[in-house]
């Protein structure tokens, strides 16, 4: 007897996808004491962008780790902030954060590149939409003070174009001093 060969399920509900790069940076298991025992909690920690120069972060605690990370996507997605990037692929320039007892160090890359980061610095710039960048942590490896260190140093970053206007001037002549200064350097061979 010829098997038909068989149909793909529709009964099941689609799965949306989302327009958002979400990553889950961490998950943490908490106990409280109680009467009876220990009570556990869930608390975590994602990152979202939308892969073109938008981010952002948020916390969530819950007794389920479903709950958790619902929330915390939630939270990101309300504090995502716009970062100027150059040519969509890095940083216009170099720019150090600092949070609590975490620093972090971010600095622009060549094309080809590619992230050079660790852990949750990594998944912030994998969100934002950043191809080429290096950084490096500087004191805590606590995943919540990287990131809010890496956030605030990519909300120091500006384009030219911002700060052109901020001194009155034209984006060329902000432009035409990296190009100089570079020109400027000993060509080290």
């Amino acid at each position: 007897m010829a098997r038909t060969p068989r149909k793909p399920r529709d009964d099941r509900a689609p799965r949306e996808e989302s327009e958002f790069i979400e990553k889950l940076v961490g998950i943490n298991r908490v106990a409280k004491v109680v009467k009876g025992g220990r009570r556990f909690g869930f608390a975590a920690i994602m990152v979202v962008g939308d892969g073109k120069g938008r981010v952002g972060y948020g916390a969530g605690k819950a007794r389920e780790v479903p709950e958790a990370i619902r929330k915390a996507t939630e939270n990101a997605r309300k504090s995502m902030v716009r970062i100027p990037l150059r040519e969509g692929r890095t940083l216009h320039h170099d720019v150090k954060g600092r949070y609590g007892a975490g620093r972090v160090v971010l600095r622009n890359a060549p094309p080809g590149t590619g992230i050079i980061a660790g852990g949750p610095i990594r998944a912030v710039f994998e969100a934002l939409g950043v191809h080429d960048v290096v950084a490096k942590s500087v004191g805590s490896s606590n995943p919540h003070n990287m990131i809010k260190a890496a956030f605030d140093g990519l909300q120091n970053c500006m384009s030219p174009r911002a700060v052109a206007g901020k001194r009155g001037k034209k984006v060329s002549e902000i432009i035409g001093r990296r190009d100089a200064e570079a020109a400027k350097e000993p060509a080290n061979g």
